[in-house]
């Protein structure tokens, strides 16, 4: 999949209906990061995930009050999913969250360790590059 560089924001969602129109709620991260302006008309992308994620319930926290599922330093063992325009790896945690791992390539499981967590995206360094059994 390839990345454009006007991508404003990425973020997982849920369509929900309403009435006889369907919703896609964007986090309010994404507004206070400057990322979007309300008011203003975007162009949507909408991408189909391999698994759902659990549906919402009203007494949950919602996904953006949970904040990014990874952490600085955190080391995890992932699939590169797709590769950016750059060249960087691609792979996707918890909620649809992306993490950019220079030097992957497509297909490739590696082991990484997280070195910066924003509201959207992380980026990791590859440690180690895994075989398809394990």
């Amino acid at each position: 999949m390839e990345i454009p560089p006007q991508l404003q924001c990425l973020f997982s969602a849920e369509i929900e209906e309403d009435g006889e129109s369907f919703v896609v709620d964007v986090p309010d991260r994404e507004i206070q990061t400057g990322d979007l302006e309300a008011g203003k008309t975007y162009r949507v992308a909408l991408f189909a995930t391999e698994s759902s994620p659990p549906r919402r319930d009203a007494g949950r926290q919602s996904n953006e009050a949970q904040g990014p599922p990874v952490e600085e330093g955190e080391t995890r063992r992932v699939e590169i999913e797709d590769i950016g325009e750059q060249g960087d790896g691609i792979a996707r945690v918890e909620r649809g969250y992306v993490v950019i791992v220079p030097e992957a390539e497509l297909g490739e499981r590696v082991a990484i360790e997280v070195h910066d967590v924003q509201s959207n995206v992380a980026f990791a360094e590859v440690t180690e590059r895994l075989p398809f059994d394990e």
